[in-house]
C-alpha cells in the first residue's frame, strides 16, 4: 500500500471516531414556550442532524427532526434553530400535558460510532425562566453592532477628557 494512501485512511478512520458528542442538556421557560438547549461538540464539518422527541406514557413521540417524522400534534408548535455547536428546540405554548422526559439525539453525516443521545426531565413548575445571555443567541446582531462600536465609545470618552 502507498504510504500516503495508508496517511488517509488512518486520517479518515480517526477523524470519524467521535465526530461529535452532546456536552449539555437543558431546558428553560421562554415566556410561554419551552427552549431545550443541546450543546455538542463537532469535531467534523459534516452535516449535523437532529431528533427532539418526549417520552411520556411510556411513548416516545418525535417533537421535531431531521431524522425522521415529527407528529402532527408537535408541528405547528416546534421549531429549531441551530448555531455553532448549539441545537435549540422551541415548543410554543408550552403547558403541563407536554411534560416529561425530552430526548436530543445527534448525528453527524459519515459518523459510523452511532447516534448520540441525551435526555432531560422536563416539569413545569420546575423550570426557570431562560437567562438573558441565552436570549441573545436568538438575535445577535445587535450585540455584535455593540461590541464592535466599544472602542469608538471608549475614543470618544478619551477625547471628551
Amino acid at each position: 500500500m502507498n504510504p500516503t494512501v495508508g496517511i488517509a485512511v488512518i486520517l479518515t478512520v480517526l477523524q470519524v471516531v467521535h465526530c461529535q458528542m452532546i456536552k449539555d442538556l437543558s431546558a428553560c421557560l421562554l415566556g410561554q414556550s419551552l427552549r431545550v438547549d443541546c450543546r455538542y461538540e463537532n469535531k467534523t464539518s459534516n452535516p449535523l442532524t437532529y431528533e427532539f422527541s418526549i417520552t411520556k406514557d411510556n411513548r416516545k413521540r418525535v417533537i421535531h427532526s431531521t431524522i425522521s417524522v415529527s407528529e402532527n400534534i408537535y408541528r405547528s408548535r416546534a421549531n429549531v434553530t441551530m448555531h455553532k455547536n448549539l441545537v435549540c428546540l422551541y415548543l410554543q405554548s408550552f403547558t403541563t400535558s407536554d411534560e416529561g422526559v425530552y430526548m436530543c439525539e445527534l448525528k453527524a453525516t459519515n459518523d459510523y460510532t452511532g447516534n448520540q443521545i441525551k435526555n432531560i426531565t422536563v416539569i413545569k413548575d420546575k423550570l426557570e425562566k431562560c437567562a438573558g445571555f441565552s436570549l441573545l443567541i436568538q438575535n445577535t446582531s445587535w450585540l455584535l453592532l455593540l461590541l464592535l462600536s466599544l472602542p469608538l465609545l471608549q475614543a470618544v470618552d478619551f477625547v471628551s477628557l
